[in-house]
């Protein structure tokens, strides 16, 4: 079934699932006693039999004490393996077409063979990438109900044991949650930008879109009471202003925006803001050799060379708040200290989110060339992800296509410490495994353009007129650390 795209879901929290504890053992020990009744040989008689009970008590007592240490190494092994299965090795599972048997509450299994053959496939006008698919047996009501897709028996891992989702704010028509999702440890804040170029907003070309922050602890209370409520959403006003937002890392302690520019004469640029207030901001990076870019969209930070890579494209042109490009759309890599840039990669229709694998031997960008902005869209450019090796020395290579979008195109990309996958797309996140299999999907019924891990087991989703707060199994991969950011 498909419909158009329809608006959120929302969850509850509760209980988690612990391990069995493991069963006492009864363990007894051998009778030592002995009677010796000839009196004659009374003293080197005893004194051969003590010593001689003492050593197979002794070797009795060690291999008793061996055979605690093999059990205890075997307990071990087994629970290790069974964490290690996760919630996959105890939980039952439906495999077979689509439902909720064995599943978390708030999440349902639906099986790619379920629909594999379909009793009628939509036409192309009915079904692109402005609708949303539904699987045989579901519908909107019940994605809502049940957010978490299985696909793949991997997710259990991701997912955990009680997944939830809830809405902790609404910004009404306003889209007032859009991209440069970001968690910043300190405060246990996360900081994310209003659309820029939305026509709901306003904003663009005659007004900027702003900078906003939440504090965490307060949508972890807004999740737990589950009575509708709202977390304060607070607008961050920087030193110097950074104009049309978009993009946004963690960088040494600070955070990076991507700015995408204003008319002819506010450039496109990168800003470098400390999290705290006063908000001290200076521009880094403003130009290519005296060129304006595009309009930047997103940034990332390559864990192994701690060197910026960013995507530059025309949406800023597209969403006519920027003039005509000059440039091709394309990944740059800059070097902050000694100010080196240059292209890292090109031939992309549309690069947008950029993000790089925990151990940093591949980079992921997403181009979403399907969606063109106000000129709408073209069902046969590319809503991709593709991966690049990346080399010792920084630069890329290999492209490869990692998965085709099913839903929208892919907009904000990050991995988790594992090495999955995970893209903010149509209908909300979809998540793959280092091999590009869809393992399943947090569903929304809307867009969701960017989100962050917040640690372990905390997600932010950004999905432009709402905000989300996840609970969940898996942890971000730690873009908060010096490994990052030198």
């Amino acid at each position: 079934m498909v419909k158009k795209k329809g608006t959120g879901a929302a969850g509850d929290r509760g209980a988690s699932i612990g391990p069995n504890p493991s069963p006492d053992q009864d363990i007894k020990s051998p009778d030592s006693s002995s009677r010796i009744k000839k009196k004659n040989k009374s003293n080197t008689i005893n004194d051969t039999t003590h010593t001689a009970k003492s050593k197979i008590l002794n070797s009795n007592n060690f291999m008793m004490l061996n055979a605690l240490v093999a059990f205890g190494i075997l307990s071990l092994a087994v629970y290790a393996q069974k964490d290690k299965e996760g919630i996959r090795g105890l939980m039952k599972r439906n495999n077979t077409g689509s439902g909720s048997s064995g599943a978390p509450r708030y999440a349902q299994v639906i099986r790619p063979s379920s629909f594999a053959v379909l009793d009628q496939v939509p036409s192309p006008v009915d079904h692109n990438y402005t609708t949303l698919f539904y699987p045989p047996g579901t519908h909107e009501d019940s994605l809502k109900e049940k957010p978490f897709l299985i696909f793949d028996d991997e997710f259990y891992d991701i997912i955990g044991s009680d997944p939830t989702l809830t809405v902790i704010a609404d910004g009404g028509t306003n889209p007032l949650f859009h991209e440069a999702t970001v968690w910043y440890p300190p405060t246990d804040e996360v900081f994310f930008v209003q659309n820029a170029g939305a026509p709901a907003a306003g904003t663009g070309l005659n007004k900027s879109a702003i900078v906003q922050k939440i504090s965490l602890s307060q949508a972890q209370n807004v999740s737990a009471s589950n009575n509708g409520g709202s977390v304060d959403v607070i607008t961050v006003n920087t030193s110097v202003p950074v104009i049309n937002p978009n993009g946004a890392t963690n960088f040494r302690g600070k955070i990076v925006f991507t700015g995408e520019g204003q008319g002819d004469n506010v450039p496109p640029a990168l800003y470098l803001v400390d999290p705290s207030e006063p908000y001290d901001t200076t521009v880094i990076l403003n130009n290519y050799y005296g060129r304006q870019f595009n309009s930047l969209n997103d940034v990332a930070v390559n864990p192994r060379n701690k060197q910026l890579y960013f995507t530059d494209v025309t949406y800023g042109y597209l969403q006519d708040f920027r003039p005509a490009p000059v440039l091709p759309n394309q990944v740059y890599r800059f070097n902050v200290d000694t100010g080196a840039l240059g292209v890292a990669a090109d031939g992309f229709n549309l690069p947008n989110g950029i993000t790089f694998s925990p151990d940093g031997k591949y980079a992921y960008v997403a181009d979403t060339g399907a969606n063109a902005g106000f000129w709408g869209w073209n069902y046969t450019n590319p809503s991709t992800l593709y991966r690049f090796d990346v080399n010792d020395d920084g630069t890329l290579d290999n492209r490869n296509t990692f998965a085709y979008i099913d839903a929208g195109v892919p907009d904000g990309v990050h991995c988790d410490s594992e090495g999955n996958v995970y893209a903010g797309v149509g209908d909300g996140i979809s998540v793959w495994n280092p091999a590009g299999t869809l393992l399943g999907k947090i569903w929304l019924g809307t867009t969701s353009a960017n989100f962050q891990f917040a640690g372990k087991g905390r997600m932010v989703i950004c999905a432009e007129t709402k905000l989300y707060y996840v609970t969940l199994g898996a942890e971000g991969a730690d873009i908060t650390s010096s490994r990052y950011s030198g």
